[in-house]
């Protein structure tokens, strides 16, 4: 990758935004492992996968802004110019691998479905996510137009299909639930789609002439504020849904404990 040169205040907000990451994710696999003692023995399998998604992407963030730190150095005229090293943001394709597929099978897991069901819609998940993923790395680091539109064409196809699961088999899945429940899942599903559509957006921007420090910045901001809302905000909505399926069970017995005593 060419490093362009970047103005003080570019430089500061994508390093600020890279330290923020590291923090949310930080902050968020705090919270997850110390509201996994919350929830039932059925639930905690989803909320141990969300401790996980954020405790690889910190370590990735880590990663990404030492790299960062590293690529740049002060000039006297006060600007950032490239010091050499190479800045080396494979790290965020590593950490989709690895969480990309977790993302998908939390959902799977918090619906706490009858076993057979569960591991068929978790497979299918897991093994799209982790073509989506990698399909779209190739494409990535290519200069050539031609290649990138090919792989991003290959990465698309998974990724339709994970957005198709989603919407219809999960949303039939959990047609059985009470509305807050729905409701939820409903809102993990757009969140899921809002955060995941600025990555199609940035694989796109060298096809649409954006370059140069303006796309650097850009990118790196994008993704920081992508993977914390994917990946944080993510697992909060998985432990509300948790939490509203725990408190639909606890009504469903009391009332089943009241008809059997009369």
């Amino acid at each position: 990758m060419t490093l362009p040169e970047l103005t003080a205040g570019q430089f500061d907000l994508v390093y600020n935004l890279l330290s923020l990451a590291i923090a949310a994710m930080l902050a968020s696999f705090a919270f997850f492992v110390m509201a996994r003692q919350q929830l039932t023995p059925k639930y905690r399998p989803a909320m141990i996968m969300s401790s996980l998604v954020v405790g690889i992407a910190a370590y990735h963030y880590w990663r990404i802004f030492n790299s960062w730190e590293a690529a740049y150095e002060l000039t006297a005229a006060g600007s950032y110019v490239a010091s050499g090293e190479p800045f080396n943001d494979a790290y965020r394709y590593v950490d989709w691998l690895l969480t990309v597929p977790l993302l998908v099978a939390e959902l799977v897991a918090v619906l706490a479905l009858p076993k057979g069901r569960r591991g068929s819609l978790m497979g299918r998940l897991i093994i799209a996510s982790a073509l989506m993923v990698g399909l779209g790395y190739p494409g990535e680091v290519s200069a050539d137009v031609a290649t990138r539109v090919i792989w991003a064409v290959a990465s698309t196809i998974p990724f339709t299909y994970i957005l198709y699961v989603l919407w219809t088999e999960l949303s039939k899945a959990a047609a059985d639930n009470n509305e807050e429940v729905k409701g939820l899942l409903r809102n993990t599903k757009l969140l899921l789609l809002a955060t995941w559509g600025f990555y199609p957006i940035a694989y796109a921007m060298p096809l649409l002439g954006v370059g140069g420090a303006t796309a650097i910045v850009a990118l790196q901001v994008g993704y920081s504020i992508a993977d914390i809302t994917a990946k944080c905000g993510y697992g909060v909505m998985i432990y509300h849904i948790a939490r509203a399926k725990m408190a639909a069970e606890a009504d469903a017995e009391l009332i089943d404990t009241a008809v059997a005593a009369k």
